[in-house]
């Protein structure tokens, strides 16, 4: 049986103000963790998301049709690098403090959930969901219907996914740091192995996917 949280901060203030602290100038030490409601540790790379675009990302990058939505951008690294590409590309993010230091580092950011109204719906050449996004709300089918809605007919989602073998599964998570934990919120974990069957139920099919270093990656087309 799972047990609420105690009351705490919202996890949007807590994981914004860890990615400011990592991304400043004294490197602040990261404590920041992520725990289900079983108590398991769930991967949280913050030295990855306030850095530069990784190399293993690049085959994302190169399959990017613009204009690009970045869902769940943080600090904005996958906009920036698909600017110096020179494609269009608009990060989207529900922590203040993350679309703050995004747009402190140039990337064009909206304030937003991708299930509340989204500008240029029904046009965006690309969705990503990487960093784990795709968990975003607990539940991936309706995750991806909605991005679904924001494409161009002929649009395309490139989402990173767990490797084969981790369970597919809806959590409750919370944030923790040395002195805080958040309040708890859904998330999800979408295994490779469940990717055709979860897409499929959205309305997609997966077009390829592919894995570069210890990460998995696919590219969905709306059926």
């Amino acid at each position: 049986m799972s047990v609420p949280s105690p009351a705490g901060p919202p996890a949007v203030e807590l994981y914004g103000a860890e990615l400011v602290r990592a991304a400043g100038p004294s490197r602040h030490l990261r404590t920041l963790r992520a725990v289900d409601h079983h108590g398991r540790e769930l991967p949280l790379a913050l030295d990855r998301y306030v850095g530069l675009a990784r190399p293993e990302e690049a085959g994302v990058l190169e399959r990017a049709i613009g204009p690009v939505l970045d869902i769940g951008c943080g600090p904005g690294r996958h906009a920036l690098a698909l600017a110096q590409r020179g494609i269009m590309a608009v990060g989207l993010d529900i922590a203040p403090l993350a679309v703050e230091l995004a747009r402190s580092r140039g990337a064009l950011v909206i304030e937003g959930s991708v299930f509340d109204q989204v500008p240029g719906a029904g046009s965006w050449g690309s969705a990503l969901l990487l960093d784990g996004n795709i968990g975003i709300g607990g539940a991936p089918v309706e995750l991806l219907r909605r991005v679904t809605r924001l494409l161009a007919p002929d649009g395309l989602i490139l989402v990173e996914v767990e490797c084969r073998g981790v369970p597919t599964r809806a959590l409750r998570v919370s944030l923790h740091t040395s002195s805080a934990r958040s309040r708890s919120f859904p998330w999800a974990q979408l295994s490779i192995d469940a990717l055709a069957e979860i897409a499929a139920a959205a309305g997609c099919s997966v077009a390829e996917d592919w894995h570069a270093g210890d990460r998995w990656f696919a590219a969905l087309r709306p059926a």
